[in-house]
């Protein structure tokens, strides 16, 4: 008995002693690893200690929104969230999930119809089908939601489970660049994306790459700093937001540019084509248009911004050379006849011709008629023995500056620096040169601004926490010729489409009365390298309304194909058609006044803006009558119905209530017949059922 109670206490201090033996080994262990570490090896953790904390993390700044010049958004930053299941987590609740399945389904095909109900039990049914210990970690459920989704999606059955342990949700969320209103305006707007250089995003095209220092903001410093228990970034340097820009451009007025240019381009089957609409005293650019067939279908797709691409411009740079020809009194008398024939060899080139023939023109009739002989007979008259002269004069209006607008990969115009007398008789008319449409459309602006040459732009102001920094309309040259002058290129503009033989005659309305040049201009064949005839760039550029400017635009349809083939049925027809719609809208100062007795300027501000005293001067200066072109609402006998076809909507309904009619319309722009028609006894009271159509 004793001898077993002594075996026993001897194996219990045996295991005593080597528990003890391993304390205290495992102690020797503790007290040289801490003595390594703090004093053998203190300088190697001290070195390593600094390079850590002397990592430093980027943070991102957040990236200014684009706005429309009202504050709408046309870029901005979105968060989208993926959603996604973990099978295999800690303690996933598999019976639960299977028992909610089909209402898991219902719930997914009834908010995120991209899959039928059948189609997601399916889905969502398919990792089940493997082996536990090889299902998903990472299944996605759905990819790309906004945040409002995102809750919706939390309230399903399963999904609804907080704990993410026992439903394996995860979510991952990124930030995009979105643009709430498509592709209108989009190739102006531009785009983002990663650079070469680095992983940040930044602009690649458009107002995103020309603003993008001011749009990307300034990147934050976090670095690592050492607390009780660990290591943590802590912030050193905050990011700044980037500016947000509003831009000049008005939605509306975008909307109708894009319509009715694909519209155009629709009806004639052109290749491309591009609009550009600016207000007159300012320079904003109020819509911007480039849209190209589309390869992949019939439809019409955002293309190259071709506003900002250089074009030989045909005819259009025409008042261009003749500004010049009166502000360097090579022409005065707009009543001086010019020889023009079949033909005018000049210079040992190429005779140069008209597409028609006159005998003689008045210079007033060069631009109303399109006249190359004309044109150039004018201009060699003052640079016939030094051409490169007529560069330097286009140089010191400013018209090869750089405009910077904001608008990314613009160039400037390009004209040889060492012309020929051959180079010069063709520079003067629309060829040998190369001139993007937005620098056209500035000089045209300039003739409607009386001689103001002021800078095109797409931003209007700069916007961040605390500040909003308008900027200020600029110039680039006070002006470029005398009002005088200005006032005679207006009324030459204004006969392309109201003379008797104007090449845009076609554009005639009684509701805005339009002032512009066409110009035609054959490209070159890029098989054969030679100018081919059937290959136009059809150009209309010009004003409205044309005796009181508030807007300019400039329209370019390459390569049409059926129906339209001429400059003013199809840029020109563009041009129209916005005109028209902006008058419809109300949108061009015309507040209707049917009065008995109204004032001929009351009536004109309606039609065109009238000005007694602003067309005296022209009259003076040109000393032909100026003739203005409303649109006047033709009066019936008391108790019959107003006529009111032709007018828009506004002013129509303005009129039948005016006279004691309710209004009943179908359809929308202009008022194309009536009923009763007009003249028809009618009580008051009666409704008017008009019919509109664009």
């Amino acid at each position: 008995m004793a001898a077993a109670h002594n075996d026993n206490r001897r194996h219990i201090l045996v295991r005593y002693s080597v528990i003890t033996i391993l304390i205290v080994g495992f102690s020797i262990a503790i007290s040289y690893k801490l003595f390594s570490t703090t004093v053998i090896h203190a300088d190697d953790w001290n070195r390593k200690a600094m390079v850590e904390m002397q990592h430093v993390d980027t943070i991102l700044p957040e990236r200014g929104e684009i706005l429309a010049c009202d504050g709408s958004i046309l870029a901005t930053n979105l968060r989208f969230y993926t959603v996604r299941l973990d099978f295999r987590a800690e303690k996933f609740m598999e019976n639960r999930y299977r028992v909610a399945l089909d209402s898991i389904a219902d719930s997914l095909a009834l908010h995120f119809p991209r899959r039928t109900r059948d189609e997601w039990f399916a889905y969502m049914q398919k990792p089940l089908n493997t082996a536990p210990d090889k299902r998903a970690r990472s299944f996605p459920v759905v990819s790309n939601i906004s945040y409002a989704d995102l809750q919706i999606l939390r309230t399903f059955p399963f999904f609804c489970i907080g704990n993410p342990n026992r439903n394996g949700m995860t979510v991952e969320s990124t930030l995009r660049r979105r643009k709430p209103y498509g592709d209108m305006a989009s190739r102006s707007i531009g785009g983002v994306g990663q650079t070469a250089s680095c992983k940040e995003v930044h602009g690649i095209s458009g107002l995103e790459k020309a603003l993008d220092s001011l749009l990307y903001g300034s990147p934050g410093i976090a670095k690592k700093i050492p607390l009780t228990k660990n290591i943590v970034n802590w912030t050193d340097v905050p990011a700044k937001p980037g500016f947000s820009i509003r831009t000049t451009i008005d939605i509306n007025l975008q909307d109708i540019v894009e319509h009715e240019l694909e519209r155009v381009l629709d009806s004639c089957s052109a290749d491309w084509g591009c609009a550009i609409l600016m207000e007159v005293a300012t320079g904003d650019i109020k819509a911007i248009s480039n849209l190209e067939r589309n390869k992949a279908g019939t439809d019409y797709i955002e293309a190259l911004n071709y506003a900002v691409v250089g074009f030989e411009p045909g005819s259009v740079v025409k008042p261009i050379s003749m500004m010049i020809a009166l502000e360097d009194g090579l022409v005065s008398n707009l009543e001086e006849m010019i020889p023009i024939g079949a033909s005018w060899a000049y210079a040992g080139g190429r005779p140069i011709t008209d597409s028609h023939f006159n005998a003689s023109l008045r210079v007033r009739e060069v631009i109303e008629q399109s006249s190359n002989i004309g044109m150039a007979r004018i201009i060699t008259r003052g640079y016939d023995k030094n051409p490169k002269a007529f560069v330097e004069r286009l140089r010191g209006i400013g018209f090869l500056d750089p405009m910077n607008t904001g608008i990314a990969g613009e160039r400037t115009p390009y004209f040889n620096p060492n012309p020929g007398r051959v180079d010069l008789s063709r520079m003067c008319y629309g060829y040998a040169s190369q001139i993007p449409p937005i620098y056209t459309l500035s000089i045209y602006n300039a003739i409607a601004n009386n001689g103001r040459y002021v800078r095109p732009r797409l931003v209007g102001s700069l916007l961040s926490e605390g500040i909003d920094s308008a900027i200020p309309v600029s110039y680039i040259r006070d002006r470029i010729c005398s009002e005088a002058n200005a006032r005679k290129m207006q009324y030459m503009l204004k006969q392309v489409v109201w003379g008797p033989h104007g090449t845009g005659r076609s554009l005639k309305n009684d509701k805005v009365a339009l002032a512009g040049k066409t110009g035609t201009c054959y490209s070159v064949d890029p098989a054969t390298r030679q100018y081919n005839t059937a290959r136009k760039r059809l150009a209309f550029c010009g004003f409205f309304p044309a005796d009181a400017p508030k807007y300019s635009c400039m329209v370019l349809t390459f390569y049409p194909k059926r129906n339209m083939f001429g400059a003013a049925s199809t840029s020109g027809q563009v041009m129209r058609n916005i005109a028209l719609k902006m008058y419809s809208r109300g949108m061009l100062d015309n507040a209707s006044d049917y009065a008995e007795g109204a004032s001929a300027t009351g009536r004109a501000m309606l039609y065109g803006s009238y000005d007694t005293k602003r067309h005296g001067a022209i009259r003076q200066a040109t000393g032909i009558r100026q003739e203005v072109h409303p649109a006047r609402p033709r009066r019936m006998p008391k108790g019959t119905v107003p006529s009111v076809r032709g007018l828009g909507a506004r002013e129509a309904v303005v009129a039948l209530e005016a006279a004691g009619f309710n209004v009943n319309m179908r359809g929308s722009g202009y008022v194309r017949s009536q009923l009763p028609a007009e003249g028809s006894q009618a009580a008051r009271g009666t409704t008017v059922t008009l019919a509109m159509a664009p």
